[in-house]
Order: C-alpha cells, then structure tokens, then sequence
C-alpha cells in the first residue's frame, strides 16, 4: 500500500534543537524590534488566501521521508503545510536573531525577516533537516518589510536551490514552492515605480541556517554568555567530532578552521561553474559552508571576472564574480573577530584564515586541472597555462559554460577554433590577431593534453563530468517566471528536471543549452537583478 502525502507528513518526526538549546526572546508579538540576549523570536506563519503547489523537489522530499511525488493525492495538504498554513505536530516556528556586514559595512542587528524555521526534523537514517518558509510573513526582524516574497525571486531561490546541488556545488536545498493567491508590492528597480506582483513562498532545507551573522550579533552586543552558548551549540551539532578536544579556545579554532576550509571549497566550487553569489554579505555566508540566500545571482554569460548581478552593486562591483575568493576571506576575519572574545588571542585565528588561502589554491588548481581534463597539474606549466585562458576569455565575448564544455573535443581537431567558435558571441567579428592568440593557446592545450597520453574517451568523459553543459542562465529564470506569472508552472518544473542532469547530454533539451540571446542582454531579470523580492 503506498504511503500518502498525510501519512508520510503525521509521521515526521521533530526535534527542535535551536530553540529548547538556545535563549529565546522573551516578547510574544511580532513587531519590529530590537532583539537582546535571544538568538530567536518564537513567531507565527500569517494565512494566505489560496496556496497552490507549483513545483516539487523530489529528492529533498526523499530526504525527509515525504512521497518523491508532490502532485497527486493530497496536494493540497502539501500546499497548506509548507505555505504555513497549517503546522504540523512538532513545529515550533521561530525567526533567528543575527547581525552582519552588508557591503563591507556593519548594519547591525538584522535578522529572519522574511523566513521562518519551522523545525528540525529526524528523518529515519538519523539525519537531521531544518525546515524554513521563505515569505511566510513578518517577524520582529522584518523592518520596515511585510515579511512576503513575490513568485519570480522565489522561482529563483527554488530552482538555484537544486541546480546547485546537482553541479555538486555546496548549498541549502529547496523542497516546495507554493503560490499563495497574494499579491505583494515589490519596487523591483528601487525607482519608485512599484506595482503588485505574485506572492508565494519556498520551503529551504538544510542540515542549519547558522550564519557568521549569529555569531557577529552577540560579539557586538559584547554578550560573551550567549556567544559562548552559540558556540558550544555549533559544536555540538555540527562539529561534534572537535569536542574531543579539551581546551574550549581549542575547539573553537579548530571549528573556524573547519569553516575556513570548507567556505574555501564553496568557493572554488562558485567559480569552476561560473557561479556569481552577488550579495556575499556576512549574514549570507553559512558555517556550514554552504551556498545561502539566492537574490541577485547570476552565472558568467560571457566571461568578465568584473560581473556582477546585483544593480546594488553596479558601482563598486564588491561581489563580482572575479571578487568572490578575497570576499569570503574577509568576511571569514569577521567571524574570526566575532570568536575572538572566546579565545583571547588573534594568533590562531589568523593562522586558519592563512589557511583558507592555502585551502582555496589547493581547490581552484584542483577544479580547473579537471577542468582542462588533466591527469596531473604541473604548476610551474599550467598555472601559466590556465592565466593566459582567463586572459583570452576576458579578451573577447565568451560564453566560459560553452568554452570549457567544447574543450573536450579540441586536441582531436585539426581545426581546434573551430570547436570552440560557436562560444563566442560575435564568431564573425573576431580580429584576426583574436582568432590568432586563441588558435595558439588552443593548439598549446592540446599538446599538454596530448603529452600525458590520456585514452581520449575516458578524458572526454571526465571532463563532462565537470565541465556542465546546462546552468541555470537568468534568461531562462525569466522565461520560466514569464509563463508562472501566467498561471503556467510548467517551464519551472522542466527547468528543474534538466538542473537535475547538468552534465549530460538532453537529446531534445538543445534550447536550455544555448548562450544568452541578445534579446536578454538589457531585458529585467535576464541580466542584473536587484535585492527587492
């Protein structure tokens, strides 16, 4: 007898760690406030008029023993529970309480202002999952906002969520997203020309939602007790393997040496597939090491380590894609400052975040040697090797996805430019001096290539393993966001399924491959994005 969406939902099991370990706010109400000695405030989702499930993650339902199919049967229980709607037995909701540097600067007290944890569940191997609603409505954090999220930044949040995973790339996950039958009033551009747009909401999974900024709020605050109580929360939960060690100031290095190594794999993971965060802001860096928060993202349409895709950030271009790895450093000696009061010396802090550098090399040579499909990176060669590829691509137009795609095809070609024209933009406005240095480097790839001696399928196959023929290109969001807006959440659900397979080939799926159209290089939503949502 199969298992229904009810069954499998009265059989989750709770146990909300966060908030039975963690002080809470004392004031039941939800209104704007300052938050003091309270990691959280306990809240409540607000009702909305008619949730609908619009589309479905199949394998973070598998992960908390839901159905794997989240539009037959009761759907709309489903629809009901993760709008918020309805709570299940268990749920005990609350908004965190966190601070953070925005743009370099401090910006105090911040906060869940839009999302609410639901709980954390125990699924049946023993992992545990915390649950958050996305737009589930206001919290003491939500300032001068309604705590709603419209459809077209929720589609987003939804679908980089999964497409992220399945490159193999460190992030949060994402379960459900669910129209509410709202309308929320977003000024997208800041330009005050806002109108009414559709409201719905994503529910986020991950193992925590713990940022640097939970860590910052209480070291500002100079509330020692509570920074400790975080502390020793964390390692408990997530770093429980360092609790051996005796010394508390050693386990708390140990445990920022942890996340400076794995915020440096996120990292070099971001840049192998193009990835551009856009508001690497320190309440957005997770300690888990984990992509968090997606608003203006965007990937490398064409290769300019100077893009990025938030309009916010258009002048100074802080969070450019080429700016990511010393961006992360820094917001990791924030952190390293939050802890310090718990250590008492700068010494082994700074020696961890010398350590993220070291970790992050290690993991850049790492990807791009996969990269070009070599069997060993010679670093006195190929790091000249892989600075003069940058240098190319950032020379001319350049679709990096379809690039380094084609590469597993050039040392077989006599005519290796050839392989790869159909990444550039303007093929046909190439100089000659361009289509010259190009066809030399190509030619002196495939020599490298050639001198390991490598059997070429098996290096074709493992560059296709890293190299993705399909990422998630604003352009394509925007169709998808274009048709749900329309009442039609088809796109978003094919979407979804071809992020499943980034690396294979999709017979039929052709279109969801192709560089950016020229229609989309100015189009809203298709190139640089805003914060509003």
């Amino acid at each position: 007898m199969a298992v229904t969406h009810s069954d499998a939902l009265a059989a989750l099991r709770f146990d909300n760690t966060f908030v039975r370990d963690l002080p809470a706010d004392p004031e039941p109400k939800t209104y704007v406030r300052a938050v003091n000695e309270a990691a959280y405030s306990r809240v409540q989702p607000t009702p909305v008029s008619a949730p609908e499930l619009l589309a479905w993650s199949a394998e973070v339902a598998e992960l908390l023993d839901l159905p794997r199919d989240g539009y037959g049967g009761d759907r709309e229980r489903l629809a009901r529970v993760f709008s918020g709607n309805e709570l299940l037995p268990g749920m005990e909701p609350y908004a965190a309480c966190y601070g953070g540097h925005q743009f370099g600067h401090w910006a105090g007290q911040l906060g869940d202002g839009r999302a609410m944890s639901l709980g954390e569940v125990v699924n049946r191997a023993g992992e545990r999952w915390e649950l958050q609603l996305k737009g589930a409505g206001p919290t003491p954090y939500s300032r001068r906002a309604d705590g709603r999220a419209v459809l077209r930044s929720s589609i987003r949040e939804f679908l980089c969520s999964e497409a992220m995973h399945h490159l193999g790339v460190p992030t949060t996950r994402a379960l459900s997203l669910v129209g509410t039958g709202d309308r929320v009033v977003r000024d997208m551009f800041y330009d005050g020309n806002a109108r009414p747009e559709p409201g719905a909401i994503v529910c986020r999974v991950a193992p925590s939602f713990i940022r640097f900024g939970n860590f910052e709020i209480f070291a500002s605050r100079d509330d020692r007790d509570n920074l400790r109580r975080l502390a020793d929360y964390t390692l408990r939960r997530h770093f429980d393997d360092l609790l051996a060690i005796d010394d508390e100031r050693h386990r708390i290095v140990a445990m920022f040496e942890r996340v400076c190594a794995t915020t440096a794999e996120m990292i070099a993971g971001w840049m192998r597939v193009g990835f551009v965060h856009g508001v690497m802001n320190t309440d957005n860096m997770s300690i888990l090491g984990q992509t968090i928060d997606y608003g203006p993202y965007g990937w490398l349409d064409d290769f300019d380590p100077t893009w990025t895709p938030n309009t916010t950030d258009a002048q100074g271009r802080r969070y450019a894609y080429g700016n990511q790895p010393r961006i992360a450093l820094w917001n990791l000696s924030r952190l390293g400052s939050a802890l310090h009061p718990l250590v008492g010396a700068a010494e082994p802090l700074e020696a961890a975040l010398r350590e993220y550098g070291a970790a992050f090399e290690r993991a850049q040579r790492g990807a791009m040697q996969q990269k070009l499909g070599l069997e060993h990176f010679e670093a006195a060669n190929d790091d000249s090797l892989v600075d003069d590829l940058f240098e190319l691509l950032a020379s001319v137009e350049t679709d990096m996805t379809l690039f380094f795609r084609a590469l597993a095809e050039v040392p077989e070609s006599d005519d290796p430019l050839a392989v790869v024209e159909h990444a550039y933009y303007e093929p046909g406005e190439l100089s000659l001096d361009q289509r010259q240095r190009a066809l030399e480097w190509l030619r002196r790839y495939g020599k490298r290539v050639a001198a390991e001696g490598r059997p070429v399928a098996e290096r074709r196959a493992a560059m296709n393993r890293v190299n993705p023929k399909y990422v998630l290109r604003n352009y394509l969001a925007q169709l998808a966001i274009d048709e749900a807006e329309q009442g039609d959440p088809f796109k978003v659900r094919e979407l979804l399924d071809v992020m499943r397979r980034p690396y294979d080939d999709q017979p039929g799926r052709e279109e969801y491959a192709a560089k950016r159209p020229d229609w989309a290089r100015q189009r809203a939503g298709c190139s640089m994005l805003s914060c509003s949502s």
